[in-house]
């Protein structure tokens, strides 16, 4: 699978992962969505394959690893790499192997 194709998956399952938390209760925004400087070479945020994303509850910005579990487990179950595997627990990212993002 081509770069085109993986970043093409990944904004389809992107959204999936946003509805998921709605339906829980929370609320998204971006934190790093893709970037050109500030990672790590390979980073997978620059190959427009991870985003960031920023989690609250009833207007409280949950910073934890833990608040983000629920999606995380659902992203892996689609197919994602979540971060929080490596203490990184709000990045989710595609095609990823644990601790590279």
């Amino acid at each position: 699978m081509t770069l085109r194709q993986k970043q093409s998956v990944f904004a389809h399952k992107l959204p999936l992962l946003i509805l998921y938390a709605y339906e829980l209760g929370y609320e998204i925004t971006f934190e790093d969505f893709t970037s050109k400087t500030g990672h790590k070479r390979g980073s997978f945020h620059k190959k427009k394959l991870a985003a960031d994303l920023n989690l609250f509850r009833s207007g409280h910005y949950l910073r934890s690893t833990k608040a983000h579990k629920p999606l995380g487990l659902f992203w892996e179950s689609i197919g994602g790499t979540w971060g929080g595997r490596w203490k990184d627990g709000n990045h989710y990212s595609w095609g990823e192997r644990s601790g590279t993002g």
